[in-house]
C-alpha cells in the first residue's frame, strides 16, 4: 500500500489546478482499496471520508485538501454474456473512457460511438450520466459494482437504483461520497442503431465523404467535431462543458424567443425546451457589447471557441474559476431570466 503525504494534484485533475493533498494513495484492485480503507479506519479515523479521483476530468478543486485523496486505477474489460441481440461487457472503473469506447467500436459493439472522446474514466460515467450528440449513458448502462466506504461492503446497482437524470444520478446527491465505484457493465448492440441527427454529425459525415455508415464513421465524425471545438486538457486546463444546458417550459421559451429570435433550442417531450447554454453565455458578457466567449481575467477564462468551457490559462486557482462561473450565471440570469447549473463537481 502506497500512502504518500503532501502530494500535488496538478497532474491528477484536467483543470491542472495545483492543489495539494495532505495524504494520497492509489489502488488498482478492490483488495488494495479495502486495505487502504481498513488502514485509515484503524490508524487515521479522521480520514474516513476520502475524496476519490478517477481521471479528474469533471472536478474543480477549490483549495488544498487537508485529508485523504485516493485514485481509482482499477482496469480490465470482460465480456460477461451475450445473446442474439446484445453483448454485456464489464469495465474496471479506472479504465480510460475513450479507450474503452474505441475497444467496443473495434468489436462492432454499438451504443457508445456518440460518446467518443469524452474525457475521464469509466467509473465516472454513471455518476455524471455522461451524454453527447443525442445519446446518454443510461441508454447503454446495465449495472455497476460499488463499495460502501463506511460499511465496507460491495453493492450492485441497477439502472433504477442509479436514478439517472440529465447529467445527474443518485451518486451526485443521495449517495454522494458514500460509495466507490469499482466496475460498470454495459449492454451494447450487435446490430447497431445509428444516431446522426443531433448537432453537426450528419454534416461532418458528408464533409468526410462517408458513403457507408458505421459506428466507426460516426465515432470519427464525433471526434473531429469535438476536436475542432473543445480544447485539449493536455494543452490548456479545462473540464469540458462547465455548465448544463438549461431546460424551461415552452411558455418561458416563447417569451425569450420574442426578444431573442436567434436563440438555439431543442424540443423535449412534455412541453419542455432545452436551451443551448453556450448560446446564452456567448450572447451576454461582463459588460455591454462584450461577450463571455474568449473572456479572460487573470489566468481564468472562457474558451475562445466554446463558451461552455472554462479554462485555466496557466496558474488560475479553483476559487478564481468558480468566481468567473458565478459571474456568468448571474449575467445569463439577468439577461434571459434563466439560471445555469454547473456540471462539474466542486471539491471544497
Amino acid at each position: 500500500m502506497d500512502f504518500q503525504q503532501n502530494i500535488s494534484l496538478k497532474e491528477f485533475n484536467s483543470f491542472r489546478l495545483d492543489a495539494t493533498a495532505r495524504y494520497f494513495s492509489r489502488f488498482s484492485s478492490q483488495q488494495e482499496m479495502q486495505e487502504i480503507l481498513e488502514y485509515v479506519n484503524k490508524q487515521h479515523p479522521e480520514l474516513n471520508k476520502p475524496i476519490v479521483l478517477g481521471g479528474g476530468s469533471n472536478v474543480l478543486l477549490l483549495n488544498n485538501i487537508n485529508g485523504l485523496v485516493i485514485k481509482n486505477e482499477i482496469r480490465g474489460i470482460t465480456l460477461v454474456h451475450e445473446d442474439d441481440e446484445y453483448v454485456y461487457v464489464k469495465a474496471g472503473a479506472g479504465e480510460n473512457w475513450h479507450e474503452f469506447v474505441q475497444y467496443c467500436i473495434g468489436r462492432n459493439w454499438g451504443g457508445l460511438e456518440n460518446l467518443s472522446l469524452i474525457p475521464g474514466t469509466v467509473g465516472a460515467s454513471p455518476i455524471q450520466n455522461i451524454g453527447a450528440y443525442g445519446v446518454e449513458l443510461q441508454e447503454v448502462f446495465w449495472s455497476l459494482e460499488a463499495f460502501h466506504i463506511k460499511f465496507m461492503t460491495p453493492v450492485i446497482f441497477t439502472a433504477a437504483d442509479c436514478r439517472f437524470g440529465y447529467r445527474n444520478s443518485a451518486f451526485k446527491n443521495k449517495y454522494k461520497d458514500e460509495y466507490i465505484i469499482t466496475s460498470v457493465s454495459f449492454r451494447l448492440k450487435k446490430h447497431p442503431v445509428f444516431h446522426t441527427s443531433y448537432g453537426a454529425i450528419q454534416q461532418e459525415l458528408e464533409a468526410m465523404g462517408v458513403t457507408h455508415l458505421s459506428i466507426r464513421t460516426i465515432s470519427d465524425a464525433v471526434i473531429r467535431i469535438r476536436s475542432s471545438k473543445l480544447p485539449d486538457p493536455n494543452k490548456i486546463g479545462n473540464a469540458g462543458s462547465f455548465f448544463k444546458n438549461p431546460e424551461v417550459f415552452a411558455s418561458k421559451f416563447e417569451e425569450i424567443k420574442k426578444q431573442y429570435p436567434g436563440i438555439v433550442s431543442y424540443e423535449l417531450p412534455g412541453g419542455i425546451i432545452k436551451l443551448a447554454a453556450a448560446w446564452l453565455i456567448e450572447n451576454c458578457g461582463p459588460a455591454e457589447g462584450v461577450s463571455w466567449k474568449g473572456y479572460r481575467i487573470g489566468d481564468a477564462g472562457v474558451h475562445e471557441k466554446q463558451a461552455l468551457v472554462l479554462v485555466n490559462h496557466g496558474n488560475a486557482r479553483g476559487e478564481e474559476i468558480l468566481s468567473l462561473s458565478t459571474e456568468i450565471i448571474r449575467s445569463v440570469n439577468e439577461k434571459f431570466g434563466v439560471t445555469l447549473e454547473r456540471e462539474v463537481n466542486l471539491i471544497p
